[in-house]
């Protein structure tokens, strides 16, 4: 039979936690009535083993979460089956998109006595560590992320020796800006080339192409061939794409 303890135990509990654990922490008693209510109160517990296990079979009807000063957050409930213990588990960063965690393995959480002293050991030694850890991968997988999606995608353009311009592309859409804009696509070279034999014709190419792809958020970089001195490369100048309206999760 599942245990049912009294919430303002488990509230009690929590307070001289938030007193023995290192850092500024304070702490919330929650209840839950409704089922929807219970499963997103616990959409952020960030475990895959005992706690995820006892949520998913024991309806929670009272939990606390404690808080630290920096945002970490402890999910904390009664042990389903044990009067002298409770589980306690770390919780997912919010705002945080769902890529970051991939790969990056659940800070499981963990029984801990219902003696103080001895839970905030545990706490310190087994939980907060493998949580830091964690967060910290996710926090640098986010920065990766958001980098990658701040950065424009850029399609580089090369000279060959016989003055022809030759960009590669795995992507639909750009190969339909560049075949549109009088690109031309070689199989045996498995490229685009906008011919030399015109170089008028081929600078309005260019031009036209890159106009298209700066709409597209795409950049052009001209790469100048072997023949011609010193490897460079030299950004083309493209519009800035309009700004769109955003709407604003895990």
């Amino acid at each position: 039979m599942p245990y049912d303890r009294d919430p303002d135990e488990l509230g009690s509990f929590a307070a001289i936690l938030t007193q023995n654990l290192p850092g500024t922490w304070t702490h919330e008693l929650r209840q839950h009535t409704a089922h929807d209510e219970r499963h997103s109160a616990t959409a952020d517990v960030w475990d895959l083993n005992h706690v995820a296990e006892a949520l998913a079979q024991h309806p929670v009807k009272h939990d606390v979460i404690l808080t630290r000063d920096d945002g970490r957050r402890l999910f904390l409930l009664d042990h389903p089956r044990y009067e002298d213990e409770f589980l306690i588990a770390a919780m997912a960063p919010v705002d945080t998109p769902a890529e970051a965690f991939r790969g990056v393995r659940e800070p499981d959480g963990i029984a801990i006595p219902a003696d103080p002293e001895q839970a905030t050991d545990a706490i310190v030694t087994n939980l907060l560590p493998r949580y830091e850890a964690a967060l910290a991968q996710v926090q640098d997988n986010a920065l990766r992320l958001n980098r990658a999606h701040s950065q424009p995608d850029t399609l580089v353009m090369s000279w060959t020796e016989s003055g022809d311009l030759t960009a590669t592309t795995d992507r639909a859409d750009v190969a339909g800006v560049l075949t549109a804009h009088g690109f031309v696509h070689d199989p045996g070279q498995q490229a685009y080339v906008a011919s030399g034999d015109d170089t008028a014709h081929q600078a309005q190419c260019v031009r036209a192409a890159g106009a298209a792809l700066g709409a597209l958020n795409i950049g052009v970089t001209l790469r100048s061939a072997p023949h011609r001195g010193t490897p460079a490369t030299t950004p083309l100048p493209a519009p800035r794409p309009a700004t769109a309206n955003t709407v604003r999760s895990r």
